[in-house]
């Protein structure tokens, strides 16, 4: 597992019964947080996706009130390439409903084409610059994601997309642009050009991979690997009103110069 992660920039891991009861636990947490009133800015893309961004109420080791803790191999995994397990923000609650994707508010024709035909495809941390047009640096950068999946849904039900191999394209592309740039001067450093070239040669020489996965199995994806989310397919199925729901874990890389390391 460790070399799949290492070399195709991320891992599946199989089933487990302390990852399946939280997932399950999460699961009835994440039915109400869907339709709470203050979640109300993550519908978007016309009643399609809930971002669910901190949606899920779990403390800094992952566990939900009166749930169980948040366990199982890929806690393992983690830990033993990274040691301790850092303080967990509130997991991102990702949703997605039949009829992904739709236009989001605001978005231009150009922009709502990339979700469509290219699952709106980033490295997360690479973040657009405050009142600079469609400008890029690099913001918030994460040590992993982990993706743990709550529901029983179709593999074609608008799933996680990855291009594999990408991190490694994308590690040397943003140490060269950021060669002799403090750390702390990242936020303000446009990689625009690079990022955009990276994700290009991405697209042209990576295998894209669709990422499916049960209730009680997890994965875990390389902070720097191009990914995205698939449109729903037509047939494609979720529990009645639910959607396809998966749990986010994304914390931030503690020491930033991290960021571009080689592991």
């Amino acid at each position: 597992m460790q070399a799949q992660f290492y070399d195709r920039g991320w891992v599946r891991f199989p089933w487990h019964a302390a990852t399946a009861a939280w997932a399950e636990s999460a699961r009835v947490v994440g039915k109400d947080a869907v339709h709470d009133p203050r979640h109300a800015e993550w519908l978007q893309c016309a009643g399609t996706w809930f971002i669910g961004v901190d949606a899920l109420d779990n403390d800094a080791q992952g566990r939900l009130p009166d749930g169980p803790p948040l366990a199982g191999p890929a806690l393992e995994f983690i830990t033993g390439q990274w040691g301790d397990l850092p303080e967990l923000h509130k997991a991102q609650l990702s949703v997605m409903f039949p009829g992904y994707p739709q236009p989001r508010d605001g978005e231009s024709e150009a922009a709502f084409r990339y979700r469509r035909n290219r699952d709106a495809a980033h490295v997360d941390g690479v973040k657009m610059m405050p009142g600079q047009g469609r400008r890029r640096s690099v913001d918030e950068p994460h040590a992993w994601v982990l993706g743990v999946p709550l529901n029983v849904a179709s593999a074609d039900a608008a799933p996680l997309v990855i291009w594999e191999g990408s991190h490694h394209i994308m590690r040397r592309a943003f140490a060269e642009a950021l060669r002799g740039h403090a750390p702390n001067s990242w936020g303000t450093l446009d990689i625009t050009d690079t990022y955009t070239q990276a994700r290009a040669e991405a697209f042209e020489t990576c295998q894209r991979v669709t990422v499916h996965a049960a209730p009680g199995e997890s994965y875990l994806m390389h902070r720097l690997t191009l990914h995205g989310v698939a449109p729903w397919a037509e047939g494609a199925t979720a529990p009645d009103g639910e959607g396809r729901m998966i749990a986010y874990f994304r914390p931030e890389v503690a020491n930033l110069a991290d960021w571009i390391a080689a592991e």
